[in-house]
């Protein structure tokens, strides 16, 4: 029975030193109690199963997950959460460290983490780092790749950071502000756990929704009488099917391709897919048993893998695709047959990556009110807009009568691309004209969002005989799942980067994007590149392997650089800063292979380790496609600066880093502006946050902005353009100069907002089409990457630690430091887990306990070098980093532990079985 039918009892609370009397059901868990009944939503919800650590609260000064325990067994305990102090005030410390060192990201795991430190220091004033990782290993963090996190606990036993922070807080922001490392701007509410997110916020007498999914991957079904199931259970408001949907049954990203049914008709495609809606009490949704519904199934068999969707005999999953293949990439340059023809060395090898899941630590949540003719929902999302026009399809209304107000976003990494919760709360709210509120538990999220496309992919490199390629040519199969996604994005992506950031003469690159009766899959950082470059680096190995080169060498050979021409057509006009990203890893280069060498004189050594290199580049926003982005600054009367800003901020730091330049641009200080961040609106179309795209197009569109409303100061004060500008109250001063003018900002004309000065700016990264043999230019700008690897094989059970990660990423220019580090630092954990421990496979690893993501334990130390190359078209010269980040991190990792024992791994993930079996046997020996 749901916790929500037991009966309830009083219990007394003592939290946060304040006692509190609460009638909860006893054995529902504390962590509800807390968030539902007291309303500290500063304890997070991410899996319910004490899997992940968000709810970590102290109980009588021992860290617990919230959600193991009891109303009950906290009666009379002293609980701190992350709202309090915490015991002897450390929890206030570890705030302003964590501020000071950028270690709070997308932050729904920051309270966790503070309440799992707090209990270390309050038990061991004078940790070391191990002691920190162990201390905080039982919380997830999907975003910072822990190494700021742990930086930041370390700082605050010896007081060092915290008072930086205090100092830095009770000082002006640094003009100009661009290059500097201030806090983010949206950090203390994360800090705090004031932080709202989809689940942490509903009208009070907000509805309950469930979503009931299929427990097949392809089946045909009926439904039966639903009224007289809900007339059977109290509370329950509406049983919704697909027949209850005003508008278009059917959603997607594309104009042109709306595949994917908000409730499916009669037919199913995958194993989660939404086939009806419980709304009502939540005791009532909860309450009602999946298998209390007159759903008649008649299942068929199930289309998996790229393989078999491809086949001739394969059902056809969907009418307009009758082959299966949703989409095709393609890109011809130069002459293959030649170049292999005249290569002194030629590499091949076919590669396989499986479903890897974004593992967001927030599950999808929010809610949806219907306000007279319009609908307005509150949930996560990294594209407000694209929810809005998805949203107004499915109901059958105006767009303009839509508006989305984006949650906090708990991670997204490309899986909160797609609407999730919105059309379906959509469609409750308008239809019952009640709000309605929903939370996915993490089976649910995991089960039913999209997951990084599985490849399969041939490759073929060949060089001369100095390591020069010659030519290089890829096919690549990606298996979408059932519905299309971000699936033609990957299909057209992979062609233009697939012969990795290196000058080739001949390539050859073709896609294909497949249906499958499996999980959907989507955007996740990278957009298949880091599928290819797999491919890429080994065969880079491979040649350098043959030719008797060393690793780094090779790739400084070829490395793209300034002035050159890539394989799509493209001159790299401006920033290419990959041969200083080499060039500044060299030293560590030779250092790392004298430490293998080294270890690995004892021929006895079961743990042998090697060393590995990779590069990555990046085309920084959509591919060949306009996706602008508008700005705007307003100015109002009373002095307030706010900035209009459509760029929802994921814990990448984009409202810190966009509101950095739009100051520098006006000349005030950061501090002076207040920031509406992603209401539809309020703010314009910033596009979506994806594709590394944001700090480049929205940074651009933020500069222009900020220019154009210190041109309109400046012209009304008359005024040079080397003016400064302060703002103080509702004056602002223009020194130019001797002179200073002051502009008494009531008595100017204002309008209805109270605006009396505004500055607008957009923006479109310079991009052309692709032709029929992908030649164009497709990005505005690249960024580029090369990392290193070290790792430990034990050769007898198959392992592999990763020892260290020293990178090197041209960022253009680094807008704020601490941030740039922090995105590499996600990036590489992320990657380290697509090589080593990540494989989603549906039925089996819906849960933060089967499927693994990197802890705190299993992070090397890394060290970064930030390439400041300067893009000439890029805000004060930066461009993208967050998905960057990613990219090399795999393939390094691969090659170190070819280094290491002489297996040359062709299938990610490396798991112990798989290492192991190439270990003892011929195949996958190089």
């Amino acid at each position: 029975m749901s916790p929500a039918l037991q009966d309830m009892a009083s219990t007394l609370l003592i939290v946060n030193g304040e006692s509190h009397r609460v009638a909860a059901d006893p054995f529902r868990p504390l962590s509800d109690t807390l968030r539902e009944g007291l309303g500290l939503t500063g304890t997070k919800i991410g899996c319910e199963a004490g899997d992940c650590g968000a709810c970590t609260v102290l109980l009588d000064g021992d860290p617990v997950c919230a959600c193991l325990v009891s109303t009950a067994q906290a009666e009379g305990c002293v609980i701190d959460t992350v709202e309090g102090a915490g015991p002897g005030g450390i929890t206030d410390r570890l705030r302003a460290a964590f501020l000071a060192h950028g270690a709070a990201q997308c932050g729904i795991c920051t309270p966790g983490m503070l309440m799992a430190a707090a209990a270390l220091l309050a038990r061991n004033p004078a940790p070391d780092a191990r002691a920190v990782e162990d201390a905080i290993g039982g919380v997830l963090c999907r975003c910072t790749g822990y190494v700021k996190i742990i930086e930041a606990v370390l700082a605050t036993a010896t007081g060092s950071s915290a008072n930086r922070a205090e100092q830095a807080a009770q000082s002006e922001a640094p003009i100009p502000a661009v290059g500097q490392s201030i806090p983010r701007l949206d950090g203390w509410a994360k800090v705090a756990g004031a932080e709202l997110f989809g689940a942490d916020a509903a009208p009070a007498d907000a509805l309950w929704m469930r979503v009931v999914r299929s427990p097949h991957a392809r089946a045909r079904f009926i439904l039966g009488e639903l009224e007289a199931v809900k007339a059977l259970m109290p509370g329950l408001e509406a049983i919704l099917s697909h027949a209850d949907v005003p508008g278009e049954n059917s959603f997607g990203i594309f104009p042109h391709l709306k595949d994917q049914p908000v409730l499916a008709p009669g037919h199913v495609r995958y194993r989660g897919e939404a086939v009806l809606a419980l709304v009502g009490s939540r005791a009532a949704v909860e309450g009602l048993a999946d298998s209390a519904l007159p759903i008649q199934w008649s299942v068929e068999p199930a289309v998996k893998g790229a393989e078999q969707g491809l086949s001739h005999d394969a059902p056809v999953l969907h009418a307009f695709a009758p082959d299966n293949v949703l989409a095709r990439g393609h890109l011809r340059y130069g002459d293959v047959g030649r170049g292999h023809a005249e290569a002194a060395a030629t590499a091949k090898g076919d590669f396989t990556t499986a479903f890897v899941e974004h593992a967001y630590i927030e599950p999808e949540a929010g809610f949806a009110e219907r306000i007279g003719d319009r609908i307005e929902i509150t949930a996560c999302t990294q594209a407000p807009y694209m929810d809005r026009d998805e949203v107004a399809r499915v109901l059958g209304i105006a767009q303009d009568a839509v508006r989305i107000r984006p949650s906090a976003c708990g991670g997204g990494f490309g899986g909160k691309l797609d609407v999730s919760v919105q059309p379906l709360l959509a469609v409750a709210a308008w239809r019952l004209k009640r709000p309605v509120r929903i939370i996915y538990s993490r089976i649910e999220s995991m089960a039913s969002s999209t997951k990084r496309h599985p490849a399969r992919i041939k490759a073929k490199a060949s060089a001369d005989a100095a390591g020069r390629l010659t030519a290089y040519e890829l096919e690549g199969d990606f298996n979408t799942g059932a519905y299309a996604s971000w699936g033609p994005t990957v299909a057209n992506r992979v062609p233009v980067h697939g012969a990795g950031p290196y000058r080739v003469p001949n390539v050859w690159n073709r896609t294909r994007a497949v249906y499958t009766n499996e999980t959907p899959a989507g955007a996740f950082r990278g957009f298949g590149v880091p599928q290819a470059a797999i491919a890429n680096e080994s065969l880079m190995d491979d040649l350098a392997d043959q030719l008797g080169m060393d690793r780094w060498a090779i790739r400084r050979a070829n490395a793209l650089a300034t002035g050159d021409t890539t394989y799509s057509g493209h001159v790299l006009a401006s920033s290419a800063g990959l041969p200083q990203c080499l060039d500044v890893l060299k030293e560590d280069w030779d250092q790392a292979l004298a430490r293998c060498a080294s270890h690995n004189e004892s021929s006895q050594r079961r743990q042998r380790r090697g060393a590995g290199i990779a590069c990555m580049w990046y085309g920084c926003g959509n591919t060949s496609l306009s996706n602008p982005s508008t700005m705007r600054l307003a100015l109002r009367r009373d002095g307030t600066l706010t900035f209009f800003n459509g760029a929802v901020d994921i814990g990448q730091g984009s409202s810190t880093i966009l509101t950095q330049i739009a100051a520098d641009a006006v000349g005030l200080a950061v501090e002076a502006f207040s920031l509406v961040v992603g209401d539809t609106d309020l703010t314009a179309d910033a596009g979506k946050t994806s594709a590394s795209r944001q700090t480049y197009v929205s940074g651009n569109a933020a500069r222009l902005a900020g220019e154009a409303l210190r041109a309109r100061i400046l012209k009304l004060a008359n005024a040079g353009p080397d003016a400064r500008l302060a703002l103080s109250g509702a004056t602002l001063s223009v020194h130019d100069g001797e002179v200073v003018r002051t502009l008494d900002l009531p008595s100017l004309p204002a309008g209805e907002d109270g605006t009396v000065l505004e500055g607008t700016g957009s923006w479109d990264p310079p991009t052309t089409g692709l032709d029929a043999d992908g030649q164009g230019m497709p990005y505005g700008t690249y960024g580029f990457a090369a990392q290193i690897a070290e790792v430990e094989v034990d050769t007898a059970l198959g392992t592999v630690k990763v020892l260290n990660i020293i990178a090197a990423h041209d960022v253009g220019r680094a807008i704020n430091p601490v941030l740039v580090e922090g995105q590499i630092h996600g990036g590489i954990a992320q990657g380290l887990g697509l090589a080593l421990m990540e494989e989603f496979i549906p039925g089996r690893t819906e849960n933060l306990h089967d499927y693994l993501i990197p802890t705190a334990g299993d992070m090397p130390p890394i060290r970064t070098y930030l390439i400041e190359d300067p893009e000439l078209t890029g805000p004060y010269g930066a461009k993208g980093v967050g998905e960057p980040a990613l990219v090399a991190t795999a393939p390094a990792i691969l090659g170190a532990i070819r280094h290491a024992c002489g297996v040359r791994m062709t299938q990610v993930p490396v798991l112990p079985h798989r290492l192991w079996a190439a270990l003892h046997g011929e195949e996958g020996r190089a």
